[in-house]
């Protein structure tokens, strides 16, 4: 299944690859764009859907390892999947280890390449939907007040109302204050929940106490 709204790349300096890979992708339903170089690839407005690269390894000016390299410092989170002539053991492994989903040697078959496509894409959009969860939770910690932030971590790991006025140094009615709006703001009614939206967001828990649920 094609996730909506998605797109795949492809990056090649040689005309007859890329007509190639343009009718094949046509012919099996997938919208794609292609281009003869990295930089005309980066030229592009990052796609706002689901998307992977298809992209030579070795090419005139930046070449596939060196556009995985930029993608990575502009944080940005398309799919790659290389395809080479001139492939090493060395290069492959860096490709992988820098989040490729493959590495294919030329000539490839077009059935494994396809079944690339569909695990890039599928990824891709599994990455879209973490990071939308992500930013929304990190929108609701952001309504926190710096205290109920405080006060927040400290419940996530598992501490009573008056153990966190301890380690505050507050009145426990204060304490139970803040956690009420804590919960209310963040729309959740356990430290179950709570744990979960923080994990969401990547909360780093506090040093030094283990995280209970």
């Amino acid at each position: 299944m094609i996730p909506p709204n998605s797109l795949v790349f492809v990056i090649d300096d040689d005309a007859s690859i890329r007509k190639g890979l343009s009718r094949l992708l046509r012919a099996t339903g997938y919208r794609s764009e292609i281009f003869s170089s990295a930089a005309d690839f980066l030229a592009r407005s990052p796609h706002p859907g689901p998307s992977c690269v298809i992209v030579d390894v070795r090419m005139p000016g930046l070449n596939g390892i060196k556009l995985q390299e930029t993608l990575i410092q502009r944080c940005r989170h398309e799919q790659l999947i290389f395809i080479t002539g001139h492939g090493n053991v060395p290069m492959c492994a860096q490709a992988m280890k820098a989040g490729a989903v493959d590495f294919l040697p030329k000539p490839f078959r077009n059935a494994h390449l396809l079944q690339c496509v569909e695990r890039a894409l599928a990824r891709s959009a599994d990455e879209r939907s973490r990071t939308a969860e992500r930013n929304k939770a990190r929108q609701l910690l952001d309504l926190l007040t710096p205290r109920e932030f405080e006060v927040m971590q400290l419940v996530t790991t598992g501490m009573l109302n008056k153990q966190i006025a301890g380690e505050l140094g507050a009145a426990e009615k204060t304490v139970k204050v803040h956690r009420g709006r804590v919960m209310h703001k963040l729309g959740v009614t356990s430290v179950a929940e709570l744990l979960h939206l923080t994990q969401k967001a990547v909360v780093a828990p506090i040093a030094g106490h283990k995280t209970k649920v």
